[in-house]
């Protein structure tokens, strides 16, 4: 008989091991827990499915911040043309966007997901849904198989593909780090990433609920937000995958581009990528964040800026001159921070009062209380530890015949690709060892 590999998961990383797994030649069984494959794929990138990005090797890796060194050998063994070669292999073609992210040329998930299960079916993989593995059984140090329901289904190698502890509806429900804890293996602490921000001043949030913002610069400080430096005006972008740059005391990351306000704090894209470094702050001490509306001017162009519009229109009262400057709902809120009346007229502002207005044009504060929770994230951060796996097969170094793969490894990265390209890789590698183990 051949070798059994089962697979515990089925999601990208899972399908691919399982596929890659059959192609070694090894009888493979694919445990998936809810009741079809690749639900979470489905929802990737607005369901459009950023598989991966146009980044260099160096800077790619660069993404995942100093665990990403671990990738390096998985991605000399399956990286982005592999993955596209595949793809099309299956039908599905793949464009590249100009920001560097890749998709299928269709716009759909599901293709991705029909090419995989397409994959598995070549390779003669059986998938059994609605199967929640409940424990790994190991025999004299080396895996025998797992526990579905009490039943005992042998095996000679496991592949965990659990995903993290985010969107537990499309299965990812963590059950990966109770298994892999439980035969031994370390798990780094579990955090939210790419998460919306929860903000102390909840009230205020929800008065700008709804404002989209673009063009604007996010900080993070290891401060209140009371105590943010007014004259600290940063130019450069500091964080993760930005070239390694330390950004000055006591500033966390600083990043421009689009964000929202909600009814309970920031979300959108920078938020996004900057919570992680926050959430790891927040066990530090207090984190607040700035907002400057106006990143491309400096503190004399936004000064001459404002002293322009109440020259032009002096005449207009100071809601009105306002509202040419910031979106209409932001209005209000911002006249009410500044302690200015809306009906003063712009010829009757002061020289301090101007300088008040452009100091919140310049940093719009807020605490920060905590993220949302894990399961509202679009990735967990944490999970077994990579100091107890071999990088070069994902195998197990405490116990012979387990292998990892995706999520469920202490590994995260930004939006753009990078989290579906370390899935795919890793699982590829998983399974091209656990199907040719012997």
């Amino acid at each position: 008989m051949k070798d059994q590999v089962l697979v515990v998961g089925a999601g990208a990383g899972g399908m691919l091991a399982a596929g890659r797994a059959a192609e070694m030649g090894a009888d493979v069984l694919l445990l998936e827990r809810t009741n079809r494959p690749g639900n979470k794929l489905l929802l990737a990138g607005n369901r459009r499915c950023n598989l991966t990005n146009a980044k260099d090797l160096e800077d790619f890796v660069a993404m995942y911040g100093p665990n990403g060194r671990f990738l390096f050998s998985a991605f000399g063994s399956f990286f982005r043309d592999d993955l596209l070669a595949f793809l099309e292999r299956y039908g599905v073609e793949t464009k590249t966007e100009p920001d560097g992210r890749v998709f299928p040329a269709s716009n759909r998930a599901e293709d991705v997901v029909n090419a995989l299960q397409r994959y598995l079916e070549d390779g003669g993989v059986r998938l059994r849904t609605g199967a929640r593995v409940t424990s790994i059984q190991i025999a004299k140090g080396c895996v025998a198989g797992v526990e579905i329901d009490k039943e005992v289904v042998p095996a000679t190698a496991v592949i965990l593909a659990t995903g993290g502890a985010s969107y537990p509806e499309t299965g990812s429900s963590g059950d990966g780090y109770r298994l892999a804890a439980e035969v031994g293996h370390k798990i780094v602490k579990l955090r939210p990433a790419l998460v919306p921000l929860i903000v102390r001043e909840m009230d205020l949030a929800k008065s700008m609920q709804g404002i989209a913002l673009k063009n604007v610069r996010l900080t993070a400080y290891q401060c209140e937000a009371d105590r943010i430096d007014q004259f600290l005006t940063l130019k450069a972008d500091y964080g993760r995958g930005l070239g390694g740059r330390k950004p000055p005391r006591p500033v966390i990351e600083s990043r421009t581009g689009e964000m929202m306000i909600t009814h309970f704090g920031i979300g959108g894209p920078v938020t996004l990528l900057m919570s992680l470094a926050v959430v790891d702050a927040l066990e530090r001490g207090p984190v607040s964040v700035s907002i400057d509306l106006f990143p491309t001017l400096d503190d004399r162009h936004l000064q001459q800026r404002l002293q322009s519009e109440f020259d032009r229109h002096g005449n207009r009262f100071l809601h009105h001159l306002l509202d040419g400057l910031l979106p209409h709902k932001l209005v209000d809120p911002f006249l009410e921070m500044s302690g200015l009346p809306p009906d003063r007229l712009g010829h009757q502002i002061t020289a301090v009062e101007r300088e008040r207005l452009a100091g919140l044009l310049r940093s719009l504060r807020f605490n920060i209380k905590a993220p949302l929770p894990i399961a509202s994230a679009t990735v967990t951060a944490g999970g077994v530890s990579l100091d107890e796996i071999d990088p070069k097969t994902m195998a197990s170094r405490l116990v012979k015949g387990l292998y990892f793969c995706g999520e469920v490894m202490d590994l995260d990265a930004d939006t753009g690709g990078y989290n579906l390209q370390a899935a795919f890789s890793t699982g590829y590698v998983a399974g091209e060892a656990a199907g040719g183990a012997k």
